[in-house]
């Protein structure tokens, strides 16, 4: 069958947050050089650092994409196969103009895609100049600069940046623990070996058992993403077979980590949310009694309890990295949190990272003597949640309507941060639409019931379908 060639003046690969496409239909060398070209025309930087994922397309379409920058003047440090968070972290470590990772993280085999940040690590989206960005690359009305064509050089920060990561913890706290280490052959596996390094050197007595460990374009264990149930046999069964304390497992650009506890059992994102919470709320300064962490409305009455409890400040935003990591700045937070594994980091330039989790967690567990499971058996109990549930709707605005018009028998306080959120006294749900496809997602909670979550998750849902 033949593979059309994307347009060039309707570029689909385009999303809210990224640039993300099929090769070959919606992404391919052509499209990654515009792209390239037209960020340099458009916000002319001076240097910006480049990297790619594990992927068989990256090199080449970062290749292209470092042509197009070059030939708008603008000088590349390319750092190699890396995650995006290396990304994040050279550009402000650098101090550079902006960095763009080629990566498809989670996606299919057959796609690939790209991410952006301005100086200081800011991300560009939809509303901070991806669009421009778009509208650039689809003119192709490129001036010529008067300086002359960028330079390239590759440079690594690995060191520099496993340096980074070892200052979130203190050595000494930590205990001897055995951990499961899933980079389902992405991009993690060097950093891994890097941080065992460094652990090694500071004495820290850690036990890494690897597993998919190797980088592998073909992705002979699944494309990398443990939010999938399917995908987290693996770490469950290492585990189990080596009596871990932990499992860590990782999506393809590592941006995102996934925790396992001692028996396999795979802990939501949303719990860590509240631990990592905590995590820093304990190590703050007394002289600093509140620090803001920011989280997203899905779910977050446990968040909201932990931070209270432990004197910090709750704020909630809007989900997506974009408006996460803006609150944060707004606000000066030491920490965000959403439900999806994203965890972001003032001193990570406000940014995600999928490595500062899990070695924060392992000090947790070693400060408060626990095992996982123990740490968040208490929490699930105290507000059981859904867990994030979609549905392909032909028309979304028409349930969303359903939804508020609907008689409940009590009167709720309705939110409208993110979707709807519906708000009672023993239970709330939250319903949101993808900026990307015809889905609405559903969030149920309540206080302390796990029958009750049932039966309004299945009332909630009667009204969807």
């Amino acid at each position: 069958m033949k593979i059309s060639a994307p347009d060039l003046k309707n570029l689909t690969c385009f999303k809210a947050y990224d640039v993300r496409g099929q090769l070959g239909t919606q992404l391919t060398k052509e499209v990654a050089y515009n792209i390239g070209r037209g960020y340099g025309e458009l916000l002319k930087p001076e240097t910006i650092v480049v990297g790619g994922d594990v992927r068989l397309s990256s090199e080449s379409l970062k290749a292209a994409t470092a042509d197009g920058l070059r030939d708008a003047g603008v000088n590349i440090i390319d750092i190699g196969m890396v995650g995006t968070e290396e990304i994040y972290f050279a550009t402000s470590h650098l101090g550079v103009c902006g960095g763009i990772e080629v990566t498809a993280s989670h996606n299919p085999i057959d796609y690939n895609g790209m991410k952006f940040v301005s100086a200081g690590s800011r991300p560009i989206s939809a509303d901070t100049g991806l669009l421009d960005i778009k509208a650039a690359a689809q003119s192709q009305n490129w001036t010529h600069p008067k300086k002359p064509r960028g330079t390239y050089t590759k440079t690594s920060i690995l060191d520099a940046y496993v340096d980074h990561l070892m200052a979130y913890i203190e050595p000494k706290n930590i205990k001897p623990l055995k951990l499961v280490m899933n980079a389902g052959n992405g991009a993690a596996g060097h950093v891994v070996d890097a941080l065992e390094q460094a652990l090694r050197a500071a004495k820290v007595p850690f036990d890494l058992i690897k597993i998919h460990h190797e980088p592998d374009p073909s992705f002979p264990n699944g494309i990398p993403n443990p939010l999938l149930p399917d995908n987290r046999a693996d770490t469950t069964q290492a585990v189990r077979k080596y009596d871990a304390d932990m499992g860590i497992a990782w999506d393809g650009d590592f941006d995102r980590c996934f925790l396992f506890d001692e028996t396999g059992a795979f802990i939501e994102g949303y719990y860590i949310v509240g631990l990592l919470a905590e995590a820093f709320l304990q190590k703050k300064s007394p002289h600093n009694q509140s620090e803001r962490i920011v989280f997203d409305p899905r779910v977050y009455w446990n968040s909201e309890d932990i931070i209270t409890t432990c004197k910090g400040v709750p704020v909630m935003t809007k989900s997506g990295h974009a408006f996460m990591k803006q609150a944060m700045r707004d606000v000066n937070a030491v920490y965000g949190g959403e439900m999806s594994a994203h965890h972001y980091f003032r001193d990570f330039f406000y940014c995600d990272s999928g490595m500062i989790p899990w070695l924060l967690v392992t000090e947790l567990l070693s400060v408060k003597n626990q095992p996982l499971s123990h740490l968040v058996k208490d929490r699930i109990a105290k507000y059981p949640s859904s867990g994030e549930v979609n549905y392909t709707v032909d028309d979304a605005a028409a349930v969303f309507k359903r939804i508020e018009a609907f008689d409940w028998g009590e009167t709720p306080t309705v939110k409208h941060i993110d979707g709807l959120d519906f708000i009672f006294d023993k239970w709330r749900f939250n319903l949101r639409s993808s900026n990307t496809e015809p889905v609405i997602r559903l969030n149920v909670e309540t206080r302390a019931d796990t029958a009750l979550l049932v039966e309004k998750f299945k009332l909630v849902e009667s009204l969807i379908s």
